[in-house]
């Protein structure tokens, strides 16, 4: 068992209840509230990635198989995609 997944999992589980839920996008660093078109999607879709991305690291918790540290690159490589379509597709 790999307690820095489980630890990284349960913050992703913290961050998706508070943003997607709670609508707390202040914890979101480097944004605009006053650019960002549809406050309530970019919660949702943060949210959402948050959820998932938990889900599959505490799965992955449980495989004891030294490849699954390739976890934090995909989830980092998320997180810059969603960045990119914000800031594409939601950004005045």
């Amino acid at each position: 068992m790999n307690q820095l997944l489980i630890i990284t999992s349960i913050i992703l589980f913290l961050l998706a209840y508070l943003v997607g839920v709670k609508k707390q996008t202040w914890l979101l660093s480097g944004y605009n509230q006053k650019r960002v078109k549809d406050q309530n999607k970019l919660a949702r879709l943060v949210g959402s990635y948050s959820l998932v991305i938990g889900m599959v690291m505490f799965g992955g918790s449980f495989i004891d198989h030294p490849d699954t540290q390739v976890l934090f690159p995909i989830m980092i490589i998320g997180y810059v995609i969603l960045l990119g379509y914000v800031n594409t597709r939601m950004v005045e």
